[in-house]
Formats: structure tokens, C-alpha cells, sequence
């Protein structure tokens, strides 16, 4: 029986978490493994929900940390180490930056069989400073050296690997989408709207426009925000935005919204029934242009709720909420960035814009707002798009034939 040790950062609600627990829980039964995860940050949500349904029981590394801190990385070296003794595992596939680096060089040391890394995104712009991000390469063309495989989650991502940034060859590198359990974007989509709707208080004539991820740097809401205050200006129509997450960029964009003119409110808390806190959503945010929801775990129905998702990164692996946005039939706006172009097909499930392109961004959701037929067309084609390129089966498939490829 093959023996997989699956390392990956941490936890949170997000593509590497969801890749790595399908993945745990559906390989064939002919495989065992072992799943490591690190700490989870303070400002974002967890995932082990998502783990706990799939009966699957993690063991957590406190020593693994996104943050790079030698004294940390080098405890989490040593405790990979000694799970890798162990569990003498044939194949051990890690996922992210820091898992990868740590469970690279543990397991290379040791010479496990086969070492495997996927990239669910990269550091390679638009994070650091030209410095720190030549040394980051640097050190990904050294762990690339010592894996068997590299997995790119997109050919996008492949191109930007070995042709842009050139982290490895073309040869030792996998093209394997994410994969999910998308059925429950379809599934009572009418009984979610409404819910969605009467807890923040949207009226039938507002038009909803969510925006969905951490509040960090890199997903840029700056330019979300700026883009909503743009079309407010000049349409006569009702729209209320929805910024669904948490993160580090809380406040300051929260300042901005006003700076903007734009009027915000913190959201109810959601637990997916109904309202928290004993707050009456209705009378609480009916007015606001920005609502500030923190993390909601029940996607499915806010992507139900709103009429338009919307991305503005500056750099994205596969974005999670643009393939459940157009699972539930919601037609997408999104900066051409990393992998999104192979998510969305333009001008049929969702509109695309270079990076930072405020006006290109404004007049698409200008587009989608003044035109009701046309968000309809836009998004009926989208369950049909991702339902079967993203579902988890299509994903426990190709990683069952690169295992068995690399095994024998």
C-alpha cells in the first residue's frame, strides 16, 4: 500500500486547503495517508469544518508558520523529519511556499522515493521588493531540483514556472486544476437568495456585487472599492457591495471606504441561519453602499445572495470564488491575473481586465448593472464551464496516475 505524507501551510478557508482534504479523503483505497498542517493565522478563518465532514483528522504542526522565522522553520524541519521516520511514507507531496520548502528539504535529506510540490500560487510579484523576490526564486529553483514532480495548477501557472520565471523545465512539471465538491452552488438557490438577502436587508431593486477572499494586499480591494464609488457616480441604479473575508487590511480599507464618499457598515454576523448577535440586519445596513460581513463559511449562499462577484489581484493561482461563483451561475468581473484567465472564458461566463485597470473594471460592472438580460446571459453558462474541469473526482484522478507514474 503506497504511503502519501500530505504537508500543506495551514488550514484556512481557501483552494489548498479543499485540494489537500479531497485529495486525503478519495484516493483510492489502495493508498494511506497521512495529513500535516500548520498553525492557523489569527485574521483568517479555519477550515477544519471542512475536514471534520470529510472524517479526516490532521495532525498539526505549531512549529509550521506562513511567516518565515528561522528558529520556527527549523523546529518544523526537524518534526517533518521525524514523521517522515515514522511513517516512511513513498511519496511526500507538499503544498504552498512554506510547507513546500520545509517538507522538501526534510524529505529530500532522507531520501523519500518521490517529492512532489504544488504551487497554488506564487511569490514571484507583486508580494516583495525586486530583491527578496530574486532570492525567493533562487530558492524554489533549488527545491525544484530536489522534487520528483512539480504541480502547477494551471497552464497559466506552468507558462509563468518555466518560461517566465524559470523555477524548473517544462518536463517536471503537471498541469492539475483544483478540484471541489460543487453541487451545493446549485442546490436551493432561490431559498439562498432570499436568506441571504433578508439578513443584510437588500432590497429586490439593489443590485448585490460581492467581492470574496482575504483582506490582505494582494487581492487589492483598493481598486474594488474604488470601482464601485466609480459606477455609483454614474448609474441611476441601486447597488450595495459586499467585501466577504477578513485579514490584516481591515481598517485601512474601512478608511477608505470613506475617504471614497462611500457610506459602510459591519455586517451582521451570519451563521448561515439567520442573524447574530440579536442585530437586526435589515435595520442595520439597508442604507450602507460597502458592507464589511468578516468570513462567511457558507459560500453557497452568499454566491446565491449577490448578482455579481467581482476579483481585483494583483496575482492569483486559481481563485476559488470566481469557479463557485460561476458554479452558482453568477456572472464574474476579475483583473488577468495568474491562472484566472483559464477559469473564466470572457465575454461568455465573465469579463476580464488588465491589472489595476480601473476604468476597463468600471465599465464592465457598468455593463452587468444597467443590463439585467445581459448578467443573465453571462451567467447561465457557468455551472456548465467549471462543473466538470473543477469538480474533486477530475482532481483524485489526475494525481492517482502522476502517484502511480512516479511509483513505478
Amino acid at each position: 500500500m503506497p504511503r502519501i505524507l500530505r504537508i500543506i501551510n495551514r488550514f484556512n478557508l481557501g483552494g489548498p486547503t479543499h485540494n489537500a482534504a479531497y485529495l486525503s479523503r478519495y484516493l483510492p483505497g489502495d493508498y494511506e495517508t497521512l495529513l500535516v498542517g500548520g498553525s492557523q493565522e489569527a485574521t483568517e478563518e479555519g477550515s477544519h469544518h471542512i475536514l471534520k465532514d470529510l472524517g479526516i483528522e490532521p495532525i498539526i504542526l505549531p512549529e509550521l508558520q506562513r511567516e518565515v522565522a528561522p528558529w520556527r522553520d527549523r523546529g518544523a524541519y526537524r518534526r517533518i523529519k521525524e514523521l517522515i521516520k515514522e511513517f516512511q511514507p513513498d511519496i511526500v507531496h507538499t503544498h504552498a511556499a512554506k510547507a513546500g520548502a520545509v517538507g522538501r528539504m526534510a524529505a529530500a535529506d532522507l531520501g523519500v522515493k518521490a517529492i512532489v510540490h504544488t504551487f497554488h500560487g506564487h511569490v514571484f510579484h507583486s508580494y516583495f521588493g525586486p530583491v527578496r523576490t530574486a532570492l525567493y526564486k533562487n530558492i524554489e529553483r533549488f527545491l525544484a531540483k530536489r522534487s520528483s514532480r512539480i504541480v502547477a495548477i494551471s497552464e497559466r501557472q506552468k507558462t509563468e514556472l518555466v518560461d517566465e520565471h524559470r523555477i524548473t523545465e517544462s518536463e517536471k512539471v503537471s498541469v492539475i486544476p483544483l478540484g471541489f465538491d460543487l453541487g451545493r452552488f446549485q442546490a436551493d438557490q432561490l431559498a439562498k437568495r432570499v436568506l441571504f438577502r433578508k439578513v443584510y436587508g437588500v432590497a429586490e431593486d439593489e443590485i448585490a456585487i460581492g467581492i470574496i477572499g482575504r483582506l490582505v494586499p494582494i487581492k487589492n480591494h483598493d481598486l474594488f472599492l474604488e470601482v464601485i464609488a466609480k459606477v455609483r457616480s454614474r448609474t441611476g441604479k441601486r447597488i450595495r457591495a459586499f467585501i466577504v473575508g477578513d485579514g490584516e487590511e481591515r481598517e485601512r480599507l474601512q478608511q477608505r471606504v470613506g475617504e471614497l464618499g462611500l457610506s459602510q457598515v459591519q455586517g451582521p454576523y451570519f451563521n448561515g441561519h439567520g442573524f447574530g448577535h440579536g442585530v437586526n440586519g435589515k435595520a442595520m445596513v439597508e442604507s450602507a453602499h460597502v458592507t464589511f460581513t468578516s468570513w462567511i463559511k457558507e459560500v453557497d449562499i452568499v454566491n446565491a445572495g449577490v448578482d455579481i462577484v467581482m476579483l481585483t489581484s494583483l496575482n492569483e493561482g486559481t481563485p476559488v470564488s470566481l469557479i463557485e461563483a460561476q458554479a452558482a451561475n453568477r456572472p464574474v468581473i476579475s483583473t488577468r491575473v495568474g491562472g484566472i484567465e483559464n477559469v473564466v472564458r470572457p465575454d461568455h461566463t465573465g469579463f476580464l481586465s488588465e491589472s489595476g485597470d480601473l476604468d476597463g473594471l468600471a465599465n464592465h460592472l457598468s455593463r452587468l448593472v444597467e443590463d439585467k438580460a445581459l448578467r443573465q446571459r453571462i451567467g447561465k453558462d457557468g455551472w456548465s464551464h467549471v462543473r466538470d474541469r473543477y469538480h474533486y473526482t477530475r482532481l483524485v484522478h489526475d494525481t492517482d496516475a502522476m502517484y502511480r507514474s512516479l511509483l513505478n
